[in-house]
């Protein structure tokens, strides 16, 4: 009886990729950047998540701290600012890179794919503004402190 297992050859599909290969490398220089921006840009929002999870929710008196007078001293800070956009903008924009490159793996129809690829660009683009309009034009003192 043997102890190690041969390995069988896999059987390529009708596209020529064995069973199991993955997409491959990316190809042509947008391909390549959307590549690079999602792994980069999945490591900085796993650093910001995680500090907006420990710092609003789980450091000092957690979640019951949370108002909008809370609110309100945070955004006061351009930093704070700037952290939160930055998260809204790195979501948004990881998250529509991540959809298009599954519309890539499951829609075949040129037009389909392309079409379905503009309805998310545009919806993450409109909520992208929206974001930054909130984070920018919001000014803690125009608001009484509740």
């Amino acid at each position: 009886m043997s102890t190690t297992a041969e390995a069988r050859p896999e059987a390529p599909l009708p596209h020529g990729k064995p069973v199991g290969a993955g997409r491959g490398r990316p190809v042509g220089r947008f391909e390549l950047w959307a590549w690079l921006f999602m792994r980069i840009s999945g490591l900085v929002l796993l650093f910001l998540a995680v500090g907006h999870v420990l710092i609003m929710h789980v450091f000092e008196e957690g979640v019951d701290r949370v108002d909008f007078a809370f609110i309100q001293l945070r955004w006061a800070s351009l930093f704070w600012k700037t952290w939160d956009w930055l998260m809204l903008v790195l979501a948004l924009l990881h998250g529509v890179n991540g959809l298009r490159m599954i519309l890539l793996d499951y829609v075949r129809p040129g037009g389909a794919r392309r079409a379905i690829n503009g309805f998310f660009v545009i919806l993450g683009a409109a909520l992208m503004a929206l974001g930054t309009i909130i984070v920018v034009t919001f000014d803690p003192s125009k608001w009484p402190m509740s």
